[in-house]
């Protein structure tokens, strides 16, 4: 369960970056706290809106069903269940590809870096790789890898 613990304060941390992002797209922020100017620059190109919803949107979205799975996960009757940790691994896993896709555009296409942007990578890999440990711990994860062999 300690993954699903640190996942959920992982979860906390994106949640609070892509609403950083996201009142600033909504103009609430004034300017954003970037120090090279990258930032503005990258939220503000045609790639930082997808179906016509600003990326920061789905970060929140995304950091948000991070962190209800995760404390699902440590209630009673799921604590010893390992659905959440693969639904974990699945959004996770959905994040950090659309997270590589999103910094390969700002190397590739923009030559530019949102540090805030390389931060909520950084989280989403980091609750990846805490899914991955959680599925190799979990209770019966042998039957699991038997099952898929």
């Amino acid at each position: 369960m300690t993954h699903r613990m640190i996942t959920a304060t992982l979860a906390l941390a994106g949640f609070f970056v892509a609403l950083y992002l996201s009142l600033w797209k909504l103009g609430v922020v004034g300017s954003l706290a970037c120090g090279t100017g990258g930032c503005e620059y990258v939220q503000t190109s045609s790639y930082a809106v997808v179906l016509g919803v600003p990326v920061a949107f789905y970060g929140v979205a995304g950091y948000l069903a991070i962190l209800g799975v995760s404390l699902a996960g440590l209630q009673g009757s799921w604590a010893d269940r390992r659905e959440p940790t693969l639904a974990l691994l699945a959004l996770s896993g959905a994040g950090v590809a659309f997270s590589a896709y999103l910094t390969y555009i700002e190397a590739a296409v923009l030559h530019a870096w949102c540090r805030w942007c390389l931060v909520s990578a950084g989280i989403i890999a980091a609750i990846f790789v805490a899914s991955l440990v959680g599925i190799r711990k979990a209770k019966g994860a042998g039957e699991f890898r038997s099952e898929r062999q």
